[in-house]
């Protein structure tokens, strides 16, 4: 006696909605390697004093919130980008792992940071947070929005 499998209605919904998750997922963990990669070259950039890399990641309406500012993309780059390189190549900061959220072309990274150290022969202990939004674009992953807030560390 042969044994023939016949699937039910359930297992077949399953295996169909199995199949059709795991293409998602992958597009998912992809966006967000792909998203983490952005803000690392973004963080690098300032690090390493690179203005041309830095501004190439922010989208041309982004928008930067810091200090209780706001500012465009253009504002940023002129006047505030390089005061922040400034900053960032002088004091050690530590930031902790990102937290990437992708849902369809828009996702968003957060992650908070210690920073110490002295700027401009003064200490310099904060505790910080940052928040990306990204847009998925034909060209890849730009910086939307950034919003940078830090208060000293207790």
């Amino acid at each position: 006696m042969a044994y023939y499998f016949k699937p039910s209605r359930w297992s077949l919904a399953l295996l169909i909605l199995c199949a059709l998750h795991a293409p998602a997922a992958y597009a998912k963990d992809s966006d967000s390697a792909a998203v983490s990669a952005v803000v690392a070259r973004f963080h690098t950039a300032l690090t390493a004093g690179d203005v041309q890399t830095a501004a190439n990641l922010l989208a041309p309406d982004a928008t930067i919130l810091e200090s209780g500012g706001r500012e465009s993309r253009s504002e940023y780059i002129g006047h505030h980008l390089p005061e922040d390189i400034k900053f960032i190549q002088a004091v050690p900061s530590k930031s902790s792992p990102l937290d990437i959220t992708v849902l369809g072309d828009v996702a968003w990274a957060s992650s908070t940071s210690t920073t110490r150290g002295t700027f401009e022969s003064k200490p310099v202990n904060l505790v910080g947070a940052e928040l990306m939004v990204l847009t998925k674009s034909p060209s890849g992953w730009l910086i939307r929005a950034i919003h940078w807030s830090s208060r000293k560390a207790k």
